[in-house]
């Protein structure tokens, strides 16, 4: 089972656009990295900018509308994701427990859909994109 974790670092939604984490947590978090590397579970990991660099896309009334970041309403806001393939939800949440967060910090542990949890109707839909299957 495919499962995504999701960081959502305290502080992230009004960080300035150069905001960079200092060494000593990126090291302490790539040895975390590892050790999902080395349980073969790691399948995709990366961190992600400030949303003071970035944009949203809403489509209301169906009209794309472009709003810079920072965004004003915001609470929380992903900082960086782990892909991970485990046998369990357990283990997925096993897993995130184990990250060296700082306190303020969440991690959200979701399972990926898989093909086979559709209907057939729906996996018929897909039938001859194989390019973007897994």
């Amino acid at each position: 089972m495919r499962f995504m974790m999701l960081m959502i670092p305290g502080g992230y939604a009004t960080a300035a656009p150069d905001v960079r984490p200092e060494a000593e947590a990126v090291a302490t978090m790539m040895k975390y990295n590892e050790e999902l590397k080395r349980a073969g579970v790691l399948l995709a990991l990366d961190g992600l900018h400030p949303p003071s660099s970035g944009a949203r896309v809403s489509f209301k009334g169906g009209k794309p509308t472009v709003t810079d970041g920072p965004f004003a309403e915001v609470k929380e806001v992903l900082g960086g994701y782990w892909m991970i393939d485990v046998r369990s939800p357990e283990e997925a949440v096993e897993w995130a427990r184990r990250c060296p967060a700082g306190e303020n910090d969440v991690i959200e542990v979701r399972r990926v859909f898989e093909m086979n949890d559709f209907p057939e109707d729906v996996q018929k839909v897909v039938d001859g994109f194989d390019e973007l299957k897994d």
